[in-house]
């Protein structure tokens, strides 16, 4: 539906939805070479190709399931790569461990934290500025106290587009800040990594060859049917499989005829996993780097569009100037617009979003998000990760969603 503008991911491809088809219709696991030769070779021709677009020289990759899992990965991998023991002895007798994202990252960091023994509580949240990106000094100020406590700085999670800003953390520095102290720099990508396709937008993710990993959801921006997200390392050697392996010898025999280094499987959590990097390879192949650059292009030309007309339409008020393709607002309904700013105010419209929200749900003709983020009250947030969206579409979504608001009485 083109107006399901509720999450990162929106509409069908028709290309890639076909190389859904043929994945599923072959129905294979890509572990091994001997039972999916081709997808492997794929898998490996799209690794390469993104590792390019970050500017990694040498490198390895897999890919995940979904985006969080990408991001879980390079804590481990981080994890292991300072202690290779705790592998096989586990986190005790290890100084702590400690997580560094800014407070506005995606929730993975949390989760992994929980999931891998770490804690939690042992995430340090980085301040972010009024846009939603980390800040550099806070980022050091915070290795800096995690050292005097005698903890161990673990790994840094910048985030390329914000779930809900679109915020892009300013990498260079914080890659700066990364190597003065000698901790592991993770780009989350999932959202914001497609601008990597764009001459014109690229530069939003400028030293990212610097990150030690970079994850990407090819599901998101892109358009790649769900799900496809990806983790590629900039690291010389076997490093996937020497923390994640274990060499099932029922899958993994090391005198197999050609080779053992085509079986990919034991870099990986997981044992069977589907051939999601075939279809990503199937929609570049079909469309090539040109057409996936105009639809990125055209999807931020939208965002910009959308920021135009609310901006200097009745009743909407534009937070931020949209950095990614999140155009974040208020709707204020007539019966506050005479409320002057304060508690009444924001109260009020707090409170009207979730009502708002129902009233789409039921009439299930519009899908639009609604989040709080730090002072700010429940607001509302478009999206563009559409490449059929068009701006009559547009103008037809904020009419609609006027048209809805206007039935709430609040």
């Amino acid at each position: 539906h083109p107006f399901f503008n509720n999450q990162l991911w929106q509409g069908v491809d028709a290309v890639g939805l076909a190389g859904l088809y043929l994945a599923h219709s072959l129905k294979t696991s890509i572990y091994t070479y001997e039972v999916a030769p081709v997808f492997l070779l794929v898998e490996n021709a799209v690794l390469q190709k993104i590792q390019d677009l970050c500017g990694f020289t040498e490198g390895d990759g897999i890919f995940c399931p979904g985006g969080s899992m990408s991001n879980m990965y390079a804590i481990n991998l981080a994890r292991y790569q300072i202690n290779p023991e705790v592998k096989t002895r586990g986190v005790r007798g290890y100084q702590q461990s400690i997580i560094f994202a800014s407070d506005v990252s995606h929730y993975s960091a949390i989760k992994g934290a929980s999931f891998m023994g770490i804690g939690s509580d042992n995430i340090e949240k980085v301040k972010s500025d009024d846009r939603g990106r980390m800040i550099p000094d806070e980022l050091e100020k915070a290795i800096v106290s995690t050292k005097a406590k005698g903890d161990s700085p673990l790994i840094v999670i910048a985030t390329s587009g914000t779930t809900v800003q679109g915020a892009y953390d300013p990498l260079d520095k914080i890659a700066d800040v990364c190597e003065k102290h000698g901790v592991w720099l993770h780009v989350d990508g999932a959202w914001g990594g497609s601008v990597l396709l764009s001459r014109q937008h690229k530069y939003k993710m400028k030293g990212v060859h610097r990150a030690d990993s970079f994850s990407w959801c090819l599901h998101k921006m892109m358009g790649v049917p769900i799900q496809c997200s990806v983790l590629v390392l900039n690291k010389k050697g076997d490093l996937l499989k020497r923390c994640h392996g274990v060499s099932a010898s029922y899958l993994f025999q090391s005198d197999k005829f050609y080779g053992a280094g085509y079986d990919t499987g034991d870099k990986s959590l997981q044992c069977s996993r589907l051939a999601d990097a075939f279809k990503a390879w199937f929609m570049w192949k079909a469309k090539g780097d040109l057409l996936l650059e105009r639809e990125i292009d055209h999807k931020f030309d939208l965002a910009k569009q959308c920021a135009d007309m609310l901006r200097n339409r009745e009743g909407f008020r534009l937070l931020w100037e949209p950095e990614c393709t999140n155009v974040c607002f208020w709707y204020i309904p007539p019966s506050l617009r005479n409320l002057p700013d304060g508690p009444e105010l924001f109260d009020k419209l707090h409170k009207f979003a979730p009502l708002l929200k129902q009233e789409m749900m039921t009439s299930g003709v519009l899908m639009m998000a609604y989040q709080p983020v730090k002072d700010k009250v429940n607001f509302w947030q478009m999206i563009f990760s559409n490449s059929e969206f068009t701006h009559q579409h547009l103008v037809k979504m904020i009419d609609l969603f006027e048209r809805l608001a206007q039935e709430i009485e609040i």
